[in-house]
């Protein structure tokens, strides 16, 4: 019979060892686990959640303060006038009323024209002399025509009446400009600066102490065939070279006027008289005609005017500081123009007239001043002592902040002038 192998397997017992209780959990132990444990992890993650709150609130303030300051948008007080003003103004720069000064500039334009015809001609020269008064401390007059010896041995005559005044007590000698013209016709009168003697007074003793000298030259003498143009040519070359020579000196002018003055263009005069017009023939056959002139302009300060403008056209106008951006544009009239003498003009009376806003200039630096570490809910109120202000829209950073920056520095202003 066979061995059965398992009859001889001995079951050896070894130490015994504390058994867990492998009884199974209950559903209240379970349940008791699981509370114990759960809010445990919801807690560590809302903590996180919190502090990064925390965190980023703190970020945020502190940014908040990095960046924090005011912006001022300003628009300046602004009015519409309309002027038709009759003022008056003295040469004097230095005057606290309404003054000007007086721009003055001469020009020469020329131009040569073929003739059409010739003509018998025949012209005299003509010049200035200063005669002089050595003889004593009296007067010396002579009448219209009173001839003058050339020291080119040819006679010339005074056009006008003639009172040379008498020496200095310190013995300089009197003097007198005066214009002459040549006796006779012809080119050989016609002379660079000479001397001249009064023949009247020849063998006397004031030959010698009564005497000229020419300021100019003596020219224009010519007797022969003269090239001619007609009247209309000689009209249309003359204004072309006065328009062309008033736009030459305007520009001159106006590129030379200082900052802060006006030149109205209705203020500016071009001076040429007869004398300053020649027609000359030439010999071959062409006529030159010559223009010479000044230009007077009458030069305002512009605050100045601006100001007087002012006083005369808004009401309860305290001497604030404005400006007016279309002023140039304004009519300029000169009153009584026919009778000023413009190289000697001291005072002139003119109209002013025109449409325009005028602006008001904000003082950014006074306005800063005021409103520093000044509260918010005060800025209308603050706003009224600035006339020159007409609107304003305020930012202030953070948002809940309630007054203005203590510096200056943090406050930035923006003025938006009218263009």
């Amino acid at each position: 019979m066979a061995k059965n192998l398992l009859q001889d397997m001995v079951r050896v017992k070894t130490p015994s060892r504390p058994m867990r209780d492998t009884k199974p959990f209950s559903r209240v132990d379970r349940e008791t686990v699981s509370s114990n444990l759960k809010p445990a992890k919801k807690t560590s993650k809302y903590r996180i959640y919190f502090v990064a709150l925390i965190s980023i609130i703190f970020l945020l303030f502190a940014l908040s303060f990095l960046f924090s300051g005011a912006k001022v948008v300003l628009v300046p007080k602004v009015e519409e006038i309309s002027i038709n003003n009759n003022l008056t103004a003295t040469k004097d720069s230095n005057t606290k009323d309404l003054s000007f000064d007086l721009v003055v500039i001469s020009g020469e334009e020329k131009k040569v024209i073929q003739a059409t015809e010739e003509k018998d001609v025949a012209t005299k020269g003509e010049g200035a002399v200063i005669l002089y008064n050595s003889f004593n401390t009296s007067s010396a007059v002579f009448s219209a025509g009173t001839k003058l010896e050339g020291s080119n041995g040819k006679i010339y005559k005074t056009i006008k009446k003639i009172t040379i005044p008498g020496m200095t007590k310190s013995g300089k000698p009197g003097t007198v400009e005066v214009d002459i013209i040549a006796l006779e016709a012809g080119e050989e009168y016609n002379s660079k600066l000479i001397d001249f003697k009064i023949v009247s007074l020849k063998g006397t003793s004031k030959y010698t102490k009564i005497y000229g000298r020419s300021k100019t030259d003596i020219t224009g003498g010519f007797k022969g065939k003269f090239p001619f143009i007609s009247s209309l040519d000689e009209a249309t070359a003359i204004n072309e070279l006065k328009a062309t020579m008033e736009s030459k000196l305007l520009k001159k002018v106006t590129d030379q006027i200082p900052d802060g003055f006006i030149l109205f263009k209705d203020a500016v005069f071009l001076d040429i008289n007869d004398k300053n017009i020649s027609v000359t023939p030439n010999k071959d056959s062409t006529v030159s005609v010559n223009v010479k002139g000044t230009l007077y302009g009458f030069l305002f300060d512009e605050k100045k005017l601006t100001n007087k403008i002012a006083e005369s056209n808004i009401e309860n106008y305290s001497n604030e500081e404005i400006y007016i951006p279309s002023i140039k544009d304004f009519r300029f009239s000169l009153v009584d123009k026919e009778n000023i003498s413009f190289a000697d003009v001291k005072n002139i009376s003119f109209n002013l007239s025109g449409t325009s806003k005028v602006i008001w200039v904000v003082d950014k630096v006074k306005f800063i001043s005021g409103i520093l570490g000044k509260k918010k809910k005060d800025f209308n109120q603050i706003l009224l002592q600035y006339p020159s202000i007409g609107s304003a829209e305020l930012v202030i950073r953070p948002f809940w902040k309630a007054s203005f920056p203590e510096k200056s520095k943090s406050i930035e202003i923006i003025v938006n002038y009218p263009k």
